[in-house]
């Protein structure tokens, strides 16, 4: 199958500062503070995503799983290896990215769509469906500083789905707002990738990576550890938690 997604040998590192001064007297005074190390927190990573698929990424808090997902997004660039993506992709990674706190709910629908690559006349035609799925009819006029997280994510994940992207990335912001809403969005998810579109979803809720994903990917210590069917990889992943 043609891929959608090719990650080759991927490799991301981030300098960590024991005691970073910022000043210029603090850098001439305490000059040791700014020593740091290099942490490599992708080491190797290779995978591949076929049109249409759909995967999950999971593994402990700092795995770099959330690290790999900003790369797909071209969020941030890899150090060493290669990202290739055919299609056009939507992220929602981080609550509320590309939202002006000052501008109204309905003002950002059109900021946040036009970075997706719609035309004002695409966008249009799609407002009503945008505000119907956010449920947030009420609010639409009003500042989104205004908004709780769970109004921001409804807002987000609803012109993230609206704007018929190839590839969508997701990250753990669907954890945000109340249970009905959520279900409606992974449900939402189970129908646009029958319509072809490619997923690819950070998640510690195992339950509901199973209810949408074909495959999950491992990743330990900056490295794919194992990959395939979720009911196959989930146990092995859940005892090694559990040890």
């Amino acid at each position: 199958m043609t891929a959608a997604i090719r990650v080759e040998d991927v490799k991301k590192n981030f300098k960590v500062y024991h005691d970073k001064g910022y000043s210029l007297k603090e850098k001439l005074l305490f000059w040791h503070r700014n020593d740091y190390e290099t942490r490599w927190v992708l080491q190797g990573v290779s995978f591949s995503v076929a049109k249409g698929e759909a995967i999950g990424l999971i593994g402990k808090n700092g795995c770099g799983k959330s690290t790999m997902l900003k790369l797909l997004s071209r969020i941030m660039y890899p150090d060493f290896g290669k990202i290739k993506i055919d299609g056009r992709v939507a992220s929602l990674i981080e609550l509320g990215a590309g939202f002006h706190p000052d501008m109204s709910g309905m003002e950002n629908i059109y900021i946040n769509a036009s970075i997706f690559g719609l035309t004002r006349k695409e966008i249009k035609s799609k407002i009503d469906e945008i505000v119907s799925f956010s449920e947030l009819e009420d609010y639409i006029d009003n500042p989104v500083r205004t908004y709780s997280s769970g109004m921001y994510m409804r807002l987000a994940f609803a012109v993230a789905i609206n704007v018929r992207a190839d590839i969508l990335l997701v990250d753990e912001i669907l954890a945000v707002g109340d249970l009905k809403f959520q279900e409606k969005c992974y449900k939402k998810l189970r129908d646009i990738k029958q319509n072809g579109t490619t997923i690819v979803i950070v998640s510690h809720d195992l339950g509901q990576v199973e209810s949408i994903c074909d495959r999950s990917i491992w990743i330990k210590d900056g490295l794919v550890y194992k990959e395939g069917r979720p009911k196959e990889v989930h146990p092995l992943y859940v005892n090694e938690m559990l040890e």
